[in-house]
């Protein structure tokens, strides 16, 4: 890299490279402080800049004890209401079923620790479920709940009542964070959306807050042949009108 560059700018073009490169993906931890402190023989005070800096242009996240991150970038289309899946689908005259995959317990990673703003390797239960529409799947749910929240969430039956409709129970909700993308589908998601392998689907991500604590982070998965998103407000009043619509 050209040696007329500020020693701070040095460290940003190495980050960057990096994560354009591919090198660390969304989510991944960067190196800290102290690694680029001795790996560039610079100040930390020189590091802090380069890295608060690419916090301010959205490259990275940091988080106060456990690190930076690559952030994600894409665009986001915000979306207003939360809504059960059993509400959807009875609405729209279907018979309305979830299929468990899976549940059990896991120890956060740092991306996820760093979603709901504790320590890596702290206990998190998940959950993964498909929901039907008159036996046809229309969203594969994969959840991770926050313990302290909702003790009680492992011993529920999910074909009896879906996490949505538990969580807002236990925890009302305060705030909501949503980030909607495309993608084409796995051969897992394929497999238990019953969609060909690549096919487009609609993913939807949402956490949620509930007393000042993360209560859960979901990734909804749809066909997008079977489901599409909208999204309505008052401009004076800024009130959610509806959401979630499918054809």
């Amino acid at each position: 890299m050209p040696s007329d560059l500020p020693r701070y700018e040095k460290i940003k073009r190495h980050l960057r490279d990096g994560i354009e490169s591919g090198r660390w993906k969304v989510g991944a931890r960067l190196p800290s402080e102290h690694e680029l402190v001795r790996r560039f023989r610079l100040s930390r005070m020189t590091v802090n800049r380069a890295l608060r800096e690419l916090a301010a242009e959205g490259v990275v996240r940091r988080v106060q004890g456990a690190g930076s991150f690559v952030a994600d970038r894409k665009a986001e289309l915000p979306i207003f209401r939360v809504r059960s899946i059993r509400e959807e689908i009875e609405e729209g005259g279907a018979r309305f079923a979830s299929r468990v995959i899976g549940k059990g317990e896991v120890k956060a990673s740092a991306a996820q620790a760093e979603g709901f703003a504790l320590e890596p390797g702290a206990r998190l239960f998940r959950s993964s479920l498909v929901h039907l529409a008159d036996g046809v799947p229309l969203q594969l749910e994969e959840r991770l709940v926050n313990p302290a929240v909702a003790p009680d969430y492992l011993g529920l039956d999910f074909t009896a009542v879906t996490p949505n409709e538990y969580l807002r129970r236990v925890a009302p909700l305060a705030e909501v964070e949503h980030k909607i993308e495309a993608e084409m589908a796995s051969p897992r998601q394929a497999r238990l959306l019953e969609v060909e392998t690549g096919a487009p689907i609609l993913i939807l991500n949402r956490r949620t807050w509930s007393g000042g604590r993360v209560v859960s982070v979901v990734r909804l998965v749809h066909p997008a042949a079977r489901y599409r998103f909208s999204g309505r407000f008052r401009v004076d009043a800024g009130a959610p009108a509806d959401q979630g619509d499918r054809p």
